[in-house]
């Protein structure tokens, strides 16, 4: 087993499990450096555990650390004096603790960077804590957040993922803009009213769940080069509030309208695979929204459509969508 195997299969086990009796803890002594409060398994002295051991305050970290495990404690400030040893991190774990916005030192973050991953979720934040530009993984979701600044996530070109659902956010502004590497974007669960502008033109999926948005501006879609996932469902969209064939556009896999107030299925592309419209006030099942006309060459290939939920009956269909939507494998009404 490869190293870097071992390391993620001790990650996954208890602390205790990985260092016993083991051959090289001749390396470091019975304990080295390592935290009387943590698990430091000689065979990986790179990663540090202290995960779910009751901790009120952040323990010291030596210098060699690169993966640290401090979820599921108690702790609620990191001040500067925390990371002073801490230049070398790679991974922080800081999910489901106390940490309020106001105890995150300035500089205790920003100075670590070789950060890649920082989980925050489920924590106390009610702003977003200065931060390395380093990152590529940044969870911020299940806290308090109720503002985006264009500074919170200035510089940082390397950011693939972002979660920040479960929030307070109304507006984000244009603080997203400079994200040219994120392809994961989770705004689910907060309390906007309108699709946030200069959105990354990159992003492959984009959560909009569980807000309060009822309408989408015109080209909506056509911003963005690799955009193939699409939720939003448990809004207020009405037909209104959608401009004629903004979903009809290639490269999209799935589109979720669910809990919603349409009473049309908007027209879509003949290349969407998943499309769910379960939930809203559907009345009539209109075949022209998935095949403008159909040969042996031009017919939907969507594989998954749910319409339960809705005013209509399987009595609906017409006779002829079995020609359009010949790859359906599951059709719920």
């Amino acid at each position: 087993m490869s190293p870097a195997s071992l390391l993620l299969l001790c990650a996954l086990l208890p602390s205790c499990l990985c260092s016993p009796q083991d051959p090289f803890a001749w390396l470091f002594g019975p304990r080295g450096d390592c935290p009387a409060e943590c698990d430091c398994p000689p065979s990986f002295p790179v990663a540090m555990y202290c995960d779910g051991r009751g901790l009120t305050s952040m323990p010291s970290i030596p210098s060699r650390i690169k993966y640290l495990y401090l979820q599921h404690n108690h702790i609620s400030a990191v001040p500067d004096s925390a990371m002073v040893n801490a230049s070398n991190l790679v991974w922080l774990m800081l999910q489901h603790n106390q940490i309020h916005s106001d105890a995150v030192g300035r500089k205790a973050l920003l100075k670590l960077e070789r950060l890649d991953r920082l989980y925050l979720h489920h924590n106390n934040l009610t702003s977003v804590p200065s931060l390395p530009r380093s990152l590529r993984d940044l969870r911020l979701n299940h806290n308090s957040i109720d503002k985006l600044t264009a500074a919170d996530f200035e510089g940082m070109d390397n950011l693939t993922v972002l979660y920040l659902h479960n929030n307070a956010i109304s507006d984000m502004g244009s603080s997203l803009k400079g994200l040219v590497s994120l392809t994961l974007l989770d705004i689910s669960g907060n309390k906007l009213t309108k699709i946030p502008e200069s959105l990354p033109a990159h992003v492959h999926q984009l959560y909009l769940e569980s807000n309060s948005i009822d309408s989408v501006p015109e080209g909506f879609l056509g911003g963005f080069s690799q955009l193939q996932y699409v939720r939003m469902a448990h809004n207020q969209l009405t037909d209104k509030g959608i401009p004629p064939n903004t979903f009809n556009v290639s490269g999209l896999v799935e589109l979720d309208l669910s809990f919603n107030q349409l009473e049309r299925i908007p027209i879509v592309s003949t290349t969407l695979q998943h499309l769910y419209l379960q939930a809203n006030q559907i009345k009539e099942f209109s075949l022209g929204s998935f095949c403008s006309f159909v040969d042996i060459s031009n017919f939907s290939k969507l594989r998954t459509l749910r319409l339960d939920g809705n005013e209509i009956s399987p009595e609906d269909i017409p006779s002829e969508s079995s020609q359009c939507l010949r790859q359906a494998f599951e059709i719920e009404i």
